[in-house]
C-alpha cells in the first residue's frame, strides 16, 4: 500500500497543474514577444510604404511574370485577409490581372517573408524553409487552377 501511495503521488508531482501551465505560456510569450513586435512593425512599414500605385506598374506583361510578380509581392509585403482584398479592390480598379490579384492576395496570406525570423525561432529553420518552399509552389498552382476553372465556368 505504501508503495502505491509513493507511485500516486510521484504521478501527480509530474502532472501540470494550470497555474504551471500558465506561468509556461507566459514564459514562451514573453521570449516570443520581441520577436512578434518586430514583425508586425515591419508588416506595418511595407504597408505603408508599399503603395497599390506602385504595385499597378508592376504587373501587366504576361500571365505568368504576372503570377510570379503577384506572389513575391504579396509574400514580402505580407498582411492579413481582410486587408488583402481592400488592396485588391484599388489593383483591380487599375487594371490589374487576375492572376496578379489573386496571387498577390494568396500570397500575402499564406506566405510572408516578413514572418521568416519569428517562424524560425517557434518552428525551426528546416520546417519554416519546406513550408514556404511548398507554399510557394503550391500558390503558384492554386493560381492558374482557380483562374483556368473560372474561365471554363464564366
Amino acid at each position: 500500500m505504501k508503495q502505491n501511495n509513493n507511485i500516486k503521488n510521484k504521478q501527480q508531482d509530474k502532472q501540470p497543474t494550470v497555474k504551471k501551465a500558465f506561468l509556461n505560456a507566459t514564459k514562451g510569450f514573453v521570449s516570443i514577444f520581441p520577436i512578434i513586435l518586430a514583425v508586425i512593425g515591419l508588416i506595418g512599414l511595407s504597408q505603408v510604404y508599399i503603395t497599390s500605385e506602385m504595385l499597378s506598374t508592376l504587373f501587366g506583361f504576361s500571365s505568368f511574370l504576372d503570377t510570379i510578380i503577384g506572389t513575391l509581392i504579396g509574400a514580402i509585403s505580407s498582411g492579413n485577409g481582410a486587408i488583402s482584398y481592400v488592396v485588391a479592390q484599388g489593383l483591380q480598379e487599375q487594371g490589374v490581372s487576375l492572376y496578379a490579384l489573386s496571387s498577390f492576395i494568396l500570397a500575402w496570406v499564406t506566405l510572408g517573408f516578413v514572418h521568416l525570423p519569428a517562424e524560425s525561432s517557434v518552428f525551426g529553420v528546416r520546417f519554416t524553409v519546406y513550408r514556404n518552399i511548398l507554399t510557394l509552389i503550391s500558390t503558384i498552382l492554386i493560381i492558374y487552377l482557380t483562374i483556368t476553372s473560372l474561365k471554363f465556368f464564366t
